[in-house]
């Protein structure tokens, strides 16, 4: 089925596979940000949904030597103020909670970046003055990760956060490493050969939860491409957290549960991290379903997360086309918007 190229084009109409497949891409774009010569202590980052992503990201590679927080509220935290860097993040530019939050942030005095395709915030960043970044449109927001990936770390290099040429030297050579990668999860891959395929097939039916140490932050992308490509529950949780709560939950029957669980497992994760995983599925053996345990390819931080990030989304489109579903539109979510407005 996965194999069938005339089967993939019936619902995936709106080529997600294609768009995913060239994501790499995205990690090459420039954007013409200038210097920003703020004096701030803290760096608050306000987006919902797949505009939140790349925030998230972040906190694996390249990371954060002042205090950072993501915001997905209606307004910014109390503590806000004009030493504070508020990034205001909605691909569309029109999400009600991020231009809640800007409106938040300008009357707080914060100095404030939008990232956006358009949309009211980029009206209220030319009204206010505030610095902002321009995404390419034409794309769902969890399909457009990267570019706000890419435009997040600009801007935390215009700022002085991260080593400029540091920064595009890994994000170049992590560019190449993805395309090759990608190259082994794509549509023409037969599925004997495709792990991405493969991983589609033993979650269909079923309701993934996905665990992460460091990886977490592509565990809770696992579970948004889960829900919005896949239209399919889904969960994540983070090491060592499972280990205080979630974990006995696992204990009551039925033994045989209509879940596939997933481990997503990096080699810079903390030791006590990896013997957690390790313990936890032997302590849980007979009580869950035997976890897959996927360890991300690639020598550094940011290769292993954008690898494991990738196939992720690779799995979640190929467990659309077997749920019989278009991976692209989110109606359900649009008529939200439409009712709450």
């Amino acid at each position: 089925m996965l194999d069938d190229a005339t089967y993939i084009s019936r619902f995936d109409s709106n080529d997600a596979v294609g768009v995913t497949m060239d994501q790499w891409k995205q990690l090459e774009h420039e954007f013409k940000i200038p210097e920003l010569s703020y004096k701030v202590n803290n760096i608050v980052f306000a987006g919902m949904g797949g505009s939140a992503l790349a925030a998230n990201l972040s906190l694996v590679w390249p990371g954060y030597s002042v205090p950072f927080e993501i915001s997905r509220s209606y307004s910014v935290p109390k503590y806000v103020n004009e030493i504070t860097l508020v990034l205001v993040s909605s691909y569309s530019g029109n999400t009600e909670e991020a231009v809640s939050s800007f409106n938040d942030a300008l009357s707080k005095k914060a100095h404030i970046v939008v990232i956006s395709a358009g949309g009211k915030l980029a009206d209220l960043a030319s009204k206010n003055n505030c610095t902002y970044v321009e995404l390419p449109s034409g794309l769902q927001p969890r399909h457009a990760v990267l570019y706000g990936f890419k435009a997040l770390v600009t801007v935390l290099e215009r700022c002085g956060f991260v080593n400029e040429g540091q920064a595009e030297l890994s994000i170049h050579k992590t560019a190449e490493y993805l395309k090759a990668c990608l190259g082994h999860w794509g549509p023409s891959v037969s599925t004997s050969d495709n792990l991405a395929k493969q991983l589609a097939l033993n979650i269909v039916g079923k309701t993934p939860i996905i665990y992460g140490g460091l990886l977490y932050p592509a565990a809770y992308k696992w579970k948004i491409n889960m829900n919005e490509n896949a239209k399919n529950t889904a969960w994540c949780n983070e090491y060592s957290e499972f280990n205080h709560n979630e974990f006995m939950g696992w204990v009551s029957r039925p033994i045989e549960k209509p879940f596939a669980v997933f481990d997503l497992i990096s080699s810079f994760d903390h030791p006590q991290i990896k013997k957690r995983f390790e313990i936890s599925d032997k302590l849980l053996s007979g009580k869950r379903p035997k976890s897959y345990q996927i360890h991300a390819e690639g020598k550094t931080k940011l290769e292993q997360l954008l690898w494991i990030v990738a196939l992720g989304d690779m799995v979640s489109l190929y467990l659309a086309l077997l749920n019989g579903v278009n991976p692209t539109p989110v109606e359900l979510i649009e008529k939200l918007k439409k009712e709450l407005a």
